[in-house]
């Protein structure tokens, strides 16, 4: 029995305990003989550990008491087996063993080892004389169950302290946890009030600091200004080390474009690059706030760090939310194996105890390495699941992300009306996907979508906005979008815009955008028979393209190589690609070729606006080519009329 209790298996302890039972060295050579017990050095056990659990279930509750109290009298008073076996032998309120489990529990979190503290502390509330210290016990328990991974038990053990006996010694206790499980898996407004009320309850400047920043988090994502301001005061107020650093910080909780903000912030910028290198992690924006910022490089290096600490401290939350960041990070650096690796490896964690946005936002992920790959059928997917909880719970980033993603899809296949009616819903007041941070990351891709359509008005809107949002930021990113966007608008300073965007220091960081940088300049340069040249640029596309694994941009680059070929060739397969046409499409491309928008064509052929797009989509696909004017200038305009 005294083997079955001594879990760790020390052979000194169990003779020890014996010997003080009255179990001789003649009953150790007894049950060792007979192969009941099984010693190797200084280990013993049994032969299966059924056989174990048998012999311990199988004795009364008065025998297991009295192997705990022989065992736990071997021990030093402070030894954490001794506050298990001590309470092991109690059936009983009993507050100092209680104390001793708290203790063990403050030891076991200390080096790391959540699970063994949430037991411990579980255990000491049930043993706990009054109310009001089971009641702390539990709430502490509901965190370290939380940080183990253990959402379910956590909200569970939460709802029982408070219900034991409710007060702020709750919120304390457990770290402001109702707020970040709010965050985590509920309502972005309601974790807010939580996580700005709790800061007040807390003890630990740097745990407030940490529910503050989750808190302007919270109000990010579902764009609330107000909230996100309120957050902030809050934070300033704090008396911690490195408050100054909080002071410095604002303007990164910002994605505000208009001309008023840009003017208002630009002196308060600085090197944002430099000062992100040196600003804790909780300061630090959302991953898609600061890739708008373009401090993506520091924000992934202070990541990539504390990875490995969560791993080796089984934080499985925090570690969850690292992951979900680092992916997205990646994504846009062109590491899109290490992207996939993470976002999936932090979705597994994240499903398995619960947190539905934190497992949303690496679907996000995946999402976009879907539609950059091609993997239509991938994007509708991960984007249903995230939508299901996004929307009805307004966390609107999310939404606008799955948003984003579907956009990308049908651009990236070369559907640009279906692209334009999913982008615009990112700038829709009142949308449930509406937000300016992915308005903004995703305005190039609107502007493409709008350029192809004939909706120049609106490119021109996102080109503005990608603008005022570079002068603010200086971000590479968004400078040589603005460029892009301005040159597929035309007019005469292209090529200058162009040469522009490519030239942008840091511009070849975001793989993605500088090889569509090329693939458009080189698409402007073949219309304008600069064949040679456009070989260049479209070839440069074409090498990143097939590297990262982006399919559909790879097909339209190399659709466009083949376009820059000798005349004699290139007339002979456009003659070729309208007799692939069929009829209908046929007479679409000859309406489009005069310049009629879609819905004047819908009028006249009797058939959808939608429908025009579709086959104009086709068209534009067999042909080789991106826009209406395109459509007239090409030698297959002749074949059409």
């Amino acid at each position: 029995m005294l083997a079955a209790a001594e879990e760790r298996g020390d052979r000194l302890t169990v003779q020890r305990a014996g010997c003080a039972s009255g179990a001789d060295d003649a009953a150790w050579e007894e049950v060792t003989n007979a192969g009941l017990l099984h010693v190797v050095g200084n280990r013993v056990g049994f032969r299966h550990p059924v056989v174990s659990r048998a012999v311990y279930e199988g004795s009364g509750a008065a025998v297991r008491r009295r192997a705990h109290r022989a065992l736990a009298a071997t021990m030093p008073d402070e030894a954490e087996e001794r506050a298990w076996h001590l309470a092991a032998m109690v059936h009983d309120r009993e507050e100092n063993v209680a104390t001793l489990l708290e203790r063990t529990a403050a030891r076991s979190r200390l080096r790391g080892d959540t699970v063994t503290a949430a037991r411990a502390l579980w255990r000491a509330a049930e043993l706990s004389a009054a109310p009001i210290d089971a009641s702390q016990r539990l709430a502490e328990a509901a965190r370290a169950s939380w940080d183990a991974g253990w959402a379910a038990t956590a909200e569970r053990l939460l709802d029982d302290a408070e219900r034991l006996a409710p007060g702020p010694h709750v919120a304390r206790r457990s770290q402001g946890l109702r707020g970040i499980i709010e965050f985590a898996r509920g309502m972005p407004e309601m974790a807010h009030h939580y996580l700005t009320t709790d800061m007040n309850r807390v003890l630990d400047p740097g745990t407030a600091l940490e529910l503050g920043t989750l808190a302007m988090r919270a109000a990010w994502s579902v764009g609330r200004g107000d909230l996100r301001d309120r957050a902030l005061e809050l934070l300033l107020e704090l008396d911690i080390e490195g408050r100054a650093g909080i002071v410095g910080t604002p303007a990164w909780w910002s994605d505000d474009a208009s001309a008023g903000a840009a003017s208002a912030d630009t002196s308060e910028v600085g090197d944002a690059v430099a000062r992100a290198r040196t600003t804790i992690l909780p300061l630090l924006p959302p991953t898609p706030l600061g890739l708008a910022w373009g401090i993506d490089k520091p924000m992934g290096e202070a990541l990539r760090r504390r990875v490995p600490h969560l791993r080796r401290r089984c934080e499985r939350a925090r570690l969850a939310m690292a992951l979900a960041q680092t992916a997205m990070l990646d994504n846009v650096a062109g590491r899109w194996a290490k992207a996939e690796s993470s976002a999936r490896e932090g979705l597994w964690l994240a499903q398995d105890m619960g947190a539905d946005h934190i497992a949303s936002h690496c679907r996000t992920s995946l999402g976009w390495l879907a539609a950059a790959r091609g993997d239509e059928c991938a994007v509708a997917e991960v984007t249903a699941r995230t939508l299901e909880t996004s929307l009805p719970q307004g966390v609107r980033a999310l939404s606008a992300a799955a948003y984003w993603n579907r956009g990308m899809a049908s651009l990236f296949h070369e559907r640009p009306e279906e692209a334009l009616d999913t982008l615009v819903r990112l700038t829709e007041p009142g949308h449930g996907a509406e937000h300016p941070t992915f308005a903004l990351l995703a305005a190039l891709d609107t502007a493409e979508a709008a350029v192809r359509v004939g909706r120049h008005d609106l490119a021109d809107e996102r080109a503005r906005a990608l603008e005022a949002w570079a002068r603010r930021t200086g971000a590479p990113w968004a400078r040589s979008a603005a460029h892009v966007t301005r040159a597929l608008l035309g007019g005469p300073r292209v090529e200058s815009a162009f040469r522009a965007a490519l030239d942008v220091p840091d511009a070849r960081s975001h793989s993605l955008l500088y090889a569509r940088a090329q693939l458009f300049y080189g698409e402007w340069l073949r219309r304008g028979r600069r064949r040679i040249d456009a070989r260049v640029r479209i070839g440069g596309a074409i090498e990143v393209f097939d590297r990262l694994g982006a399919e559909p941009l790879h097909r339209r680059a190399q659709r466009e190589q083949d376009l820059t070929g000798p005349p004699g060739r290139r007339g002979s397969s456009d003659t070729r690609a309208v007799n692939r046409l069929t009829a209908q499409e046929k007479r679409v491309a000859q309406l489009a070729a005069k310049q009629l928008t879609n819905r004047e064509i819908a009028v006249q052929l009797r058939i959808s606006h939608r429908t025009v797009g579709h086959h104009l989509g086709n068209v534009f696909a067999k042909l080789g080519i991106n826009t209406r004017i395109e459509l007239s200038q090409t030698r297959a305009a002749s074949e059409l009329r």
